[in-house]
């Protein structure tokens, strides 16, 4: 994977696996890279995310572009649930 760069951090499993899917939907290349540590039973993970996407910097504002919208429903749920 030379030439791949660090785009993002995610913040958790699920968005990880919804992220996955949605670049192989639109056929870009990319791999993730998980902080979980079993040494420190997922001590990292907590304070610096749940791991961090790597992909082309071609790609990087894609990739951006996806993660934005599928973090947007769930700021836009919190609002929704009433007083």
């Amino acid at each position: 994977m030379d030439g791949f760069v660090k785009v993002a951090v995610l913040d958790n499993a699920f968005e990880a696996q919804v992220l996955t899917a949605a670049l192989a939907e639109e056929a870009i290349e990319h791999y993730l890279k998980c902080y979980q540590d079993a040494a420190y039973n997922g001590l990292f993970q907590s304070t610096g995310g749940w791991g961090a996407v790597y992909a082309s910097a071609a790609s990087s504002e894609t990739i951006q572009i996806i993660l934005t919208q599928i973090r947007q429903p769930a700021a836009e749920d919190d609002n929704e649930g009433g007083v």
